[in-house]
C-alpha cells in the first residue's frame, strides 16, 4: 500500500492550516478608544479646610499633625473664617411659606409646648443652684455666638439642659460637661456643621475626656427618651413676626428690627432661672412687645396673638423690663449698631 504523501508546504491546504495556527497564537488586539472630551478650563481647587463632623467621628481619622491649637478654636469650625459679630436681622421674610404652613406649624408646636416645658428644673438638684445655672449659660451664650450657631440651637440647648435637670441630679463638677453636651445635642438637630467634640472639650480646658462626653450624651438622650425638637422661643419669634407682617400691622423692615431686639432680650432671659416658669410662646410675644416699646414702633404687636392671660403677660413684661434695665450693657453687645441707635437704652450703656 502506498502511503499518502505529506502535504506540500506550498499546497492550499497547508497554507490554510498555517493561517489558522497563526490566528490562534496571535495576541488580542486592543479596541480603539474614543477620545475623551477635555475641559476647556481646569476645575478650580476646593478650599483645603475640612468640614467639621457632627459627632466628632472625623476627629478619629485625622493625622496627629492636624491636631494643632488652631483647629480647636471656634473660628476653625467655620473653615478659618473670622468670628461673626452681633446677629444681623435676616434680609427678607418668606411670607409664601408662612401662608402655606405657618398656622399649621404653629398649632402643632403650641399644642406640644407644655410637654417640653421643664418646670422647677432645680427642684431635684442638691448641688446645682440658680446662680451656677446662670454662670453656665452666661458662658454658653458667647460660645454659641463664637461658633456662629443659630438662636434656635441656643434655645434647644437650654431646653435640653433644663429637662435633664428635672430627671437626674447632677454633680457640680460635671455641670459644665452637661452644658457642652446639651449644646452638641442641640446642634445635631438644626446645624449643618455642628462643632467638633474636641473643640467643645478644648473650651473646658481639657477637664473632660471624649469618652465622658459621649457617655453623658447617651445618658441625656436616654433620660429624655430621645424626645427632641422642642418648641422654642426662636420659633415663636419668627412666627409672630411673620404674622404681624402678613396682617399688615408692621412693615417688614421694622418687624425684623423688632425681632432682632427681641432675640437679644430673650437671650438674657434664658440665663435667668426666674423666667423658666414662662412658656416659650409667652416669652416670645412679651419680648416682641418690649422690643416694639424700645424701638417706638407706631403699631406694636398684638399681645393676643399668643392666647395668654392678661395677668401672665403683665407679670412677664414687668420682669423683662427689669432684666433689660439691669443688663442693658450686655444687651448692646448682642445687637447690631443700627438697632442700638434706635432703641431707648440708658445713655450710660451706649
Amino acid at each position: 500500500m502506498v502511503a499518502p504523501c505529506p502535504t506540500s508546504p506550498s499546497s492550499p491546504a497547508a497554507r490554510a492550516g498555517r493561517r489558522d495556527n497563526d490566528q490562534n497564537l496571535r495576541a488580542p488586539v486592543k479596541k480603539s478608544r474614543r477620545p475623551r472630551l477635555r475641559r476647556k478650563q481646569p476645575l478650580h481647587p476646593l478650599n483645603p479646610c475640612p468640614l467639621p463632623g457632627d459627632s466628632g467621628i472625623c476627629d478619629l481619622f485625622e493625622s496627629p499633625s492636624s491636631g494643632s491649637d488652631g483647629a480647636d478654636s471656634p473660628s476653625a469650625a467655620r473653615g478659618g473664617s473670622p468670628l461673626p459679630g452681633p446677629a444681623q436681622p435676616v434680609a427678607q421674610l418668606d411670607l409664601q411659606t408662612f401662608r402655606d404652613y405657618g398656622q399649621s406649624c404653629y398649632a402643632f408646636r403650641k399644642a406640644r409646648e407644655s410637654h417640653f416645658h421643664p418646670r422647677e428644673a432645680l427642684a431635684r438638684q442638691p448641688q446645682v443652684t440658680a446662680e451656677s445655672r446662670c454662670k453656665l449659660l452666661s458662658w454658653l451664650i458667647p460660645v454659641h455666638r463664637q461658633f456662629g450657631l443659630s438662636f434656635e440651637s441656643l434655645c434647644l440647648t437650654v431646653n435640653t439642659l433644663d429637662r435633664f435637670l428635672t430627671t437626674t441630679p447632677v454633680a457640680a463638677d460635671c455641670f459644665q460637661l452637661l452644658g457642652v453636651t446639651s449644646l452638641l445635642i442641640a446642634c445635631k438637630q438644626v446645624e449643618v456643621h455642628p462643632p467638633r467634640v474636641k473643640q467643645l472639650l478644648a473650651l473646658c480646658c481639657g477637664a473632660f475626656s471624649r469618652q465622658q462626653l459621649c457617655n453623658l450624651e447617651c445618658i441625656v438622650l436616654h433620660k429624655l427618651h430621645f424626645t427632641l425638637g422642642a418648641p422654642t422661643i426662636s420659633f415663636f419669634l419668627e412666627h409672630f413676626t411673620h404674622a404681624r407682617v402678613e396682617a399688615g400691622q408692621a412693615e417688614a423692615s421694622e418687624a425684623l428690627e423688632a425681632q432682632a431686639l427681641a432675640r437679644g432680650v430673650a437671650e438674657l432671659s434664658l440665663a435667668d432661672y426666674a423666667f423658666t416658669s414662662y412658656s416659650p410662646s409667652l416669652l416670645a410675644i412679651c419680648c416682641l412687645a418690649l422690643a416694639d416699646r424700645m424701638l417706638r414702633v407706631p403699631r406694636p404687636v398684638d399681645l393676643r396673638l399668643g392666647d395668654h392671660p392678661e395677668a401672665a403677660l403683665e407679670d412677664c413684661m414687668g420682669k423683662l423690663q427689669l432684666l433689660v434695665a439691669i443688663n442693658s450693657t450686655s444687651l448692646t453687645h448682642m445687637l447690631p449698631v443700627q438697632i442700638c441707635e434706635k432703641c431707648s437704652l440708658p445713655p450710660s450703656s451706649k
